[in-house]
């Protein structure tokens, strides 16, 4: 065990600066050497992306960030963009394009895609399945694709009044939900309805929606905002 004078001596070197590479050095009562090694680097904390942050995929491919959330550039698409969906941390997203094609973006892994399969109508939306890491495509007919992400239901053998727009998928990777153009909601796996415009005037079509973080609510958006 070191004296005290042994650890003085160690604190005092360790305070002016050791003479070489970080080290300090000092005796004990015995003379035998005693080093304390350098304290490693530390890498730079990985920044907090607020659950209230988001990212908007503008039609030229820019990925805008807002509350610290992934920013960049979508490389030149193969066809039309129609959706985004994040990953758990935050720090990356797929984008989802109308041939079936998915972009991963930041951390976000391929899980696969329907490009170049015979899925039953375009693609039209995409939803991340917190769970698993994996994600869903669903097509205007409303046929859903699972990669690395449980089939959990679909309106392909319903007859629709208007084509599916978009989907979103609860926070636990147990449900997610389907809406059409006229703001039909279809709710599957644990996913609850909590309403819908199908019976409302609107003066423009739905074009998307959004999962509250907790899963108890939605967002619907038009083509007028």
């Amino acid at each position: 065990m070191l004296s005290c004078t042994a650890l003085a001596s160690v604190a005092t070197a360790a305070a002016i600066g050791a003479p070489w590479g970080g080290v300090a050095a000092a005796s004990t009562p015995g003379g035998v050497p005693v080093q304390t090694p350098p304290t490693a680097p530390q890498p730079p904390p990985t920044p907090s992306v607020s659950s209230e942050s988001y990212s908007v995929l503008t039609a030229a491919g820019a990925l805008v960030g807002f509350g610290g959330a992934l920013a960049g550039t979508v490389p030149p698409p193969t066809s039309a963009v129609v959706g985004i969906a994040a990953t758990a941390d935050g720090h990356g997203a797929w984008v989802a394009e109308a041939n079936g094609t998915v972009v991963p973006l930041g951390d976000a892994v391929s899980h696969g895609s329907e490009a170049g399969s015979a899925m039953a109508g375009p693609v039209v939306g995409i939803a991340a399945d917190l769970a698993t890491g994996g994600y869903w495509l669903v097509a205007a007919s409303g046929a859903v694709s699972g990669f690395d992400a449980p089939f959990l239901g679909s309106t392909a053998t319903i007859a629709l009044n208007q084509p599916i727009v978009g989907m979103a998928a609860t926070p636990d990777g147990a449900g997610y939900w389907l809406v059409a153009g006229d703001g039909g909601i279809f709710a599957f796996g644990d996913a609850q309805f909590f309403g819908s415009t199908g019976a409302v005037h609107l003066n423009q079509p739905i074009v998307g929606m959004a999962a509250t973080p907790d899963g108890a609510g939605y967002w619907l958006v038009a083509g007028d905002g």
